[in-house]
């Protein structure tokens, strides 16, 4: 049969509006879909009520700034490593003045000349702290640093379409400042001692997480051809466990060294105890036991004692960083505050006083302080959903003070170690235990703070008993050793 073959008829419709055919029922679902957090009300699921408790105002109406309309310009500053970019805005948005300088000497004595008529004007950048900061607080401005996610969403306001240029992110900032800046809380500068106490503090926490570093690399370093070393020790943070790489970098030169010098070593670091040298012993004279190829043991062990060398160094200087925060916590006014503090005292005290600052009016009430340190969650509220979750906007090095405050704190206070036993009762993780309890304790610290007092254990027991504290009564509960 030749030629192209006949193309079968599809059969029409026989009726003119097919959207009226009815469809097949959906297959049953297998499981329910997840649903909302939704608690239905005793009533029925069709019937709802207000809520009885009152909303509490919101917290940028209780500290707004009553006078922000005398402000005639509103400034913001969009910060570089090399230049920053300057945008002025009259009270009714037109642009005053828009310039670029450099961050050098002659560039910021351009910026004072430049921003001369606006004098008292308040301006607005994307950080609290750095060089910009420090430049622009000793000239006397009056900051209101913005969070970068807030100056994200800013931007996307003022700049729908997606475009991002430094001079948009600086008009959406100066613009921002300029309608929202009366709710916004500005930068208080602390005092020279509380700075130069939070900067040795937060500078020791970063050579901390850099021995941090240095330490893994040596693990996994003596992992591959020095696997009797890392059993020896367990806290390789330790000077003593360096020690024994310096002194026998390998296992041969371990082994060969013999029993009286693995005494002399364990006697010279102070390490000589009845109960672990023996075992110590067994695992030097079997260092050899199952050796790496030459290759790796040459190569594995100079990065090992490289490693260990510049541990050396940072301990040094670390033991001098501790020193000097020693140094400046005694001689601060609020010592006697957070000195006396259980379980903070002379290592976590200095971190607590640096963060928290001494400018009482930057905490005006303890609810900001709890929010600025993240153990006050974030609630979430629409409709009948009523949820809540981890804070993560807060200070991360006050966070992780309070929480490291918190878990010590239960070694020295009983009724600390009663209430986290109670948290954990209730089924709390050990994290969220801490959060409670160092929820309870920046309470504490921050009425001390206010009042300039220490910490008197007697007089808080005898409050707790007063007011007939769940705390006092599972402290009373517990048995006495």
């Amino acid at each position: 049969m030749n030629g192209p073959l006949p193309v079968p008829q599809v059969p029409r419709l026989s009726w003119t509006s097919p959207t009226r055919v009815s469809r097949r029922s959906p297959t049953p679902a297998v499981a329910d879909a997840p649903k909302a957090e939704r608690t239905p009300p005793c009533e029925g699921s069709c019937i709802s009520s207000p809520g009885s408790r009152r909303p509490e105002p919101v917290r940028a109406a209780r500290t707004m700034n009553t006078d922000w309309t005398q402000h005639a310009c509103f400034a913001a500053l969009d910060w570089a490593s090399d230049h920053h970019d300057v945008i002025v805005l009259n009270r009714h948005g037109a642009v005053q003045a828009e310039f670029r300088f450099a961050h050098t000497a002659e560039g910021w004595a351009e910026f004072t000349v430049k921003m001369q008529p606006f004098t008292g004007t308040p301006i607005t950048l994307e950080t609290s702290s750095g060089p910009a900061v420090d430049q622009l607080l000793q000239r006397g401005w009056a900051i209101y640093p913005v969070a970068p996610t807030a100056a994200a969403r800013y931007r996307e306001r003022k700049v729908p379409n997606g475009t991002k240029t430094d001079r948009h992110d600086t008009w959406a900032l100066a613009d921002a400042l300029r309608t929202d800046g009366h709710a916004w809380r500005p930068l208080r500068p602390q005092d020279e001692a509380t700075a130069t106490l939070r900067a040795l503090c937060r500078d020791e926490i970063a050579l901390i997480e850099q021995r941090t570093a240095l330490v893994n690399q040596l693990q996994a370093a003596l992992r591959e051809y020095y696997p009797a070393a890392l059993a020896a020790f367990d806290d390789w943070t330790a000077p003593h466990a360096w020690a024994l790489v310096l002194q026998f970098p390998t296992p041969g030169q371990l082994q060969e060294a013999g029993k009286r010098k693995w005494e002399k070593f364990l006697h010279t670091q102070h390490l000589w105890r009845p109960q672990t040298a023996p075992e110590r012993l067994k695992l030097f004279a079997d260092a050899q036991a199952l050796p790496a190829s030459a290759a790796v043991t040459a190569a594995k062990s100079l990065l090992a004692v490289s490693l260990v060398k510049v541990l050396v160094t940072l301990q040094t200087q670390l033991d001098e960083y501790r020193r000097r925060i020693t140094e400046a916590f005694r001689q601060h006014p609020d010592h006697d505050v957070f000195g006396s503090l259980p379980g903070a005292k002379a290592t976590l005290g200095p971190r607590l006083l640096a963060e928290v600052g001494g400018v009482r009016e930057e905490y005006p009430d303890a609810d900001a302080l709890l929010c600025q340190a993240g153990v006050s969650p974030v609630s979430y509220q629409s409709g009948k959903v009523n949820k809540c979750r981890l804070r993560r906007a807060c200070n991360k090095v006050l966070r992780a003070t309070v929480h490291l405050w918190a878990n010590s704190s239960r070694l020295t206070c009983e009724w600390a170690q009663a209430y986290y036993e109670h948290k954990r009762s209730e089924g709390q993780s050990h994290a969220s235990a801490l959060r409670c309890l160092g929820k309870r304790w920046l309470k504490i610290l921050w009425r001390l703070w206010q009042n300039g007092e220490a910490y008197d254990e007697t007089k808080y027991l005898a409050q707790l008993q007063k007011r007939g504290s769940l705390t006092w009564t599972k402290l009373k509960a517990a048995p006495t050793v």
